[in-house]
């Protein structure tokens, strides 16, 4: 690809994004502009894996970010490894729902969800959980559609499984105040944690808040306390409709196998009966500039190093309440963690 870099647009946990265009007109690679996610050679694995994630998806579902392809630059004396997808010009939800003033209205937030469950289907059935979905990892264009993003901690379902007694190893990948019970307590990140995930991320459209209730203040394990313990599950917020309260429950069900899965909640009231074009809503609309919707400042984002993934915990030998006090304690995890952003913790059992 012959391209020039342009302004930056945003960055996440394992790369920085920035507008990409075609120095040729002719060059139909892609399409000008584009997005470009770039980080540095030694630290794209997460980057390469979004890669890896894309392709075996194929661009065959409107409902997920299209890639056009990757290379490799020297800027400024580094390499970088540069990915190439969809440029999405209104931000992502969480920009949405700051531009609505921290409430979206039931019949949007319809639409978005039946956006995002028919991207789940294709994603599940493809064999891939996506392990991070939350506002800002589903992308929003002009026309008012949104499709899935951020496949950087995406992972092959049943994989854990296959390779727990050759690696035992006890993985816990995505974001804190989505995360489920089963992940939080076992490293178990399938397909029904997206299905957890989405819940939460309903609940915050419909609020403008987090779907856990947590103190500023608070420290992040106190909350993987509550979610991977007892028989609470996040707060249905009393302004939802009817349909939404069930669709909810129907993703808040504490054990993963009788949670629905994206092909049953796609004939749920809720989102069957919904019918809508929004583009001439937000295309009417002409909005500010875009904020963080969150005020957990003090959460500081960080990924661990491959040595500060690695510890000796024996997991077996504990409880799951056992578990996540030994991790608050852990003098080499960081304490601070964003409800926002991704990341990954590895523990490498002994043999």
């Amino acid at each position: 690809m012959d391209w020039v870099r342009g302004d930056p647009v945003g960055r996440g946990s394992f790369a920085t994004v920035s507008l990409a265009f075609s120095k040729n007109s002719a060059d139909k690679s892609f399409i000008s502009p584009t997005a470009v996610k770039s980080c540095e050679v030694g630290a794209s694995y997460w980057l390469k894996n979004e890669k890896h994630v894309l392709d075996r998806l194929g661009n065959t579902c409107p409902r997920i970010i299209t890639c056009f392809g990757d290379d490799y630059t020297l800027e400024n004396g580094r390499q970088y490894y540069n990915l190439f997808l969809e440029y999405a010009s209104r931000g992502n939800l969480s920009d949405e729902l700051d531009r609505r003033g921290g409430c979206i209205p039931e019949l949007e937030v319809r639409h978005h969800v039946k956006s995002i469950v028919e991207g789940l289907i294709h994603i599940h059935n493809t064999g891939f959980a996506h392990c991070d979905i939350k506002l800002q990892n589903i992308l929003m264009f002009e026309n008012g559609q949104v499709k899935i993003a951020d496949f950087g901690l995406a992972k092959e379902t049943g994989e854990k499984q296959g390779n727990e007694k050759k690696n035992k190893c006890f993985e816990c990948r995505g974001t804190p105040m989505f995360m489920p019970p089963e992940l939080v307590n076992n490293g178990e990140c399938e397909s029904p944690a997206d299905i957890w995930a989405l819940g939460c991320t309903v609940i915050e459209m419909v609020t403008g808040k987090p779907a856990w209730n947590v103190a500023k203040d608070s420290n992040i394990w106190s909350l993987m306390l509550r979610i991977g313990t007892g028989e609470e599950v996040p707060c249905i917020p009393d302004k939802i409709s009817k349909e939404g309260k069930d669709f909810l429950e129907k993703c808040f069900v504490k054990n993963p196998k009788k949670r629905w899965t994206a092909e049953m909640l796609l004939n749920h009231p809720f989102l069957a009966s919904h019918t809508v074009s929004l583009k001439a809503g937000f295309m009417a609309n002409n909005y500010s500039s875009p904020r963080s919707h969150f005020d957990f400042s003090d959460w500081v984002c960080s990924v661990l190093s491959s040595h500060e993934r690695q510890s000796n915990f024996n997991f077996d030998s504990f409880s799951a309440v056992n578990r996540i006090q030994k991790l608050a304690t852990e003098d080499r995890v960081r304490e601070n963690w964003p409800e926002s952003d991704g990341w990954t913790w590895t523990s490498i059992r002994g043999n």
